[in-house]
C-alpha cells in the first residue's frame, strides 16, 4: 500500500499512514491524540518501499514513548534517507541477479519451476527482510539509526560488489554471442577470429556488449532501446556474416 496513492506533493504520505495507522489505533486510545499521530504523519514521506518497515518500527516506538512531534517528525526524516541506497545494493544490485541467474537456467533447461523459484526466492526474503526489521527497529528504537548509518556505506558497497559479480559471472555463463568470421578461408591454417579472441579472453564479445550497454544506460539510454539495440546489431550482424 506505500506506493498506492503516490503523488508529487507528498510522495508516499498517504501510503506511509494507512500503513501504520492499526499500530497508531492500538498506541493512541484518545482521538484527539491520535488526529495529532495522524496528521503529522501525513506529511512527506519518501523512502525504499522494500526497507519501509524499519522506519515504521523506529516511529511506532518512538510514538509509544509519547515523544514530542518534532522529535518523531525529525526521526522519521533521518531514518528515511539511507534506506535508497541501500534497499538498491540488497535487492536489485544483489537479490534480483540471484535469483534471476537461477531461475533462468532452469527455464533454459526447459523446467518449468524457473519463474516459480525467482518468485520464492525473491519473496521469501524480501517479505523476511520486512518483517525482521519492523520488530528490530521498534525494539532499538532511536539506537537503530546509529547502527544503520554508521555502516551504511561499508554495507552498500559490500552489496554491490557481490551484486555486480553476479552479472559478470551471469553475462560469462549465458553469454552465447560468438563471431563466425574467418580470415583467409581458402588458406591451409584459416585465422579464425572466435578462437583469437578466446585467446585473449574468453566470451569477450559478451563482455563488450555488457559494457556498451552499461555505457548506454549511465547515458540515459532506456532498457527499451537498449534491447531494440541489440536485435538491430544481432540481425545486422547475421546478414553480413559477422555471427
Amino acid at each position: 500500500f506505500l506506493q498506492g496513492s503516490f503523488n508529487y506533493a507528498r510522495m508516499q504520505a498517504a501510503g506511509w499512514l494507512y500503513g501504520i495507522i492499526p499500530g497508531l489505533k492500538k498506541i493512541h486510545t484518545d482521538k484527539e491524540d491520535l488526529a495529532a499521530s495522524m496528521g503529522h504523519n501525513l506529511e512527506f514521506f519518501n523512502t525504499h518501499p522494500f526497507l519501509v518497515t524499519f522506519v515504521m518500527g523506529i516511529v511506532l516506538s518512538l510514538e509509544q514513548q509519547k515523544a514530542d512531534i518534532a522529535t518523531i517528525r525529525a526521526v522519521r526524516v533521518a531514518a528515511m534517507g539511507p534506506l535508497g541506497g541501500i534497499g538498491d545494493a540488497i535487492f536489485w544490485f544483489t537479490l534480483i541477479p540471484i535469483a534471476a541467474g537461477i531461475s533462468a537456467n532452469l527455464a533454459l533447461e526447459g523446467n518449468i519451476a524457473g519463474p516459480f523459484v525467482f518468485l520464492a526466492m525473491f519473496n521469501i526474503v524480501h517479505f523476511g527482510v520486512r518483517y525482521w526489521l519492523m520488530h528490530w527497529s521498534y525494539d532499538l528504537g532511536v539506537n537503530a539509526i546509529d547502527v544503520l548509518t554508521r555502516h551504511a556505506k561499508e554495507f552498500t558497497r559490500a552489496a554491490s560488489i557481490l551484486g555486480v559479480m553476479v552479472v559478470g559471472a551471469l553475462t560469462s555463463i549465458y553469454g552465447g554471442t560468438e563471431t563466425i568470421l574467418v580470415l583467409n578461408p581458402d588458406a591451409a591454417e584459416p585465422v579464425v577470429i572466435q578462437s583469437v579472441l578466446d585467446g585473449i579472453m574468453p566470451k569477450l564479445i559478451p563482455l563488450g556488449i555488457t559494457l556498451l550497454l552499461y555505457y548506454l544506460i549511465r547515458r540515459g539510454w532506456s532498457p527499451v532501446k537498449c534491447i531494440l539495440l541489440v536485435l538491430v546489431l544481432g540481425l545486422l550482424g547475421a546478414l553480413v556474416g559477422i555471427f
